[in-house]
């Protein structure tokens, strides 16, 4: 690996770009740092090059063919026009009061999910795919539908700058109402805790599904939220009602261990009876974990 490709692999690491100025450049080289690292394993055989190009189709126009692209690989392609839109997607991300969490040195999940919008977003554009963008805590609090231009990026990142944690949870609710927005089938990719009713949040999951919509869900947790690893004493502190309770964790460590596996597996299974790509990401994960998982998707997509 040469020196130029590990800079740019270091702005895949949360610790690294939880340290830069501001979301267009966060999203940019993350995007810069998923790309230059898809040629190596695990990401071998995946591009992004038909962000100028798609495939020949029957009824294409000849006068389009690239002939260079031809040439070095004795396929078909067309030259993409800047109106030319491959794919619609949604990004929905939780901004509740519980996304506010982080353990010492970390990212709280807001801002971990936040630099997956932005990178998911730039790669989209980068490949002329629309992308629409919402946020919710109780309720939908912002929505843009889906558009392919650098402008409306532009908008997208600015947004993410200016977030802040909200109000109580309510995915259950939001994703109901977000489902019922969406006309056309589209691509939806879900960041959240989604700390509420498990079997009302997976009603509202399968409400897209209902529509035709594909769907990713990108549950964001942190570490110390999946081990329980706190010190000897501790005060909990509800981030929603702002209740607290004093206790010793270790004695309660293995029971909630138990619990949270249980809460992650049943999402996790009841996202795949339903044909719902689901990913487990915490605050420390790499965030071509992500990326590959969106694009590994679309390549199915078609």
């Amino acid at each position: 690996m040469t020196e130029t490709v590990q800079d740019y692999r270091k702005y895949l690491q949360p610790d690294v770009v939880a340290k830069l100025s501001n979301m267009e450049l966060v999203a940019r080289l993350v995007v810069e740092g998923f790309i230059t690292g898809l040629h190596k394993s695990p990401y071998h055989g995946f591009s992004v090059e038909f962000a100028e190009h798609r495939q020949y189709m029957p009824g294409d126009e000849i006068r389009h063919i690239d002939w260079k692209i031809y040439g070095k690989t004795d396929r078909y392609y067309i030259k993409q026009f800047e109106e030319e839109t491959n794919l619609k997607s949604y990004l929905i991300l939780d901004a509740s009061k519980s996304m506010s969490f982080a353990s010492e040195n970390r990212s709280t999940k807001l801002e971990y999910a936040s630099y997956i919008c932005a990178a998911l977003a730039q790669l989209m554009v980068q490949q002329r795919d629309a992308v629409g963008f919402t946020i919710y805590d109780e309720n939908v609090r912002f929505s843009m539908p889906p558009h392919a231009t650098k402008t409306y990026l532009r908008e997208i990142m600015r947004q993410l700058e200016l977030l802040k944690p909200g109000n109580k949870t309510g995915t259950a609710n939001s994703l109901h109402n977000i489902a019922e927005r969406i006309k056309r089938r589209v691509l939806v990719i879900i960041l959240s805790d989604f700390f509420d009713k498990p079997e009302e949040v997976m009603s509202a999951l399968r409400h897209f599904r209902h529509k035709k919509n594909e769907v990713i869900v990108m549950q964001i947790l942190d570490p110390l939220e999946r081990s329980f690893a706190f010190g000897s004493d501790a005060v909990f502190k509800d981030l929603e009602t702002a209740e607290e309770l004093t206790t010793q964790p270790w004695h309660i460590q293995k029971a909630y261990q138990e619990e949270m596996k249980h809460f992650i597996n049943s999402l996790k299974k009841e996202c795949r009876e339903h044909n719902i790509d689901y990913v487990l990401l915490d605050t420390a994960t790499s965030f071509d974990v992500a990326l590959f998982e969106y694009l590994h998707k679309r390549q199915r997509l078609g």
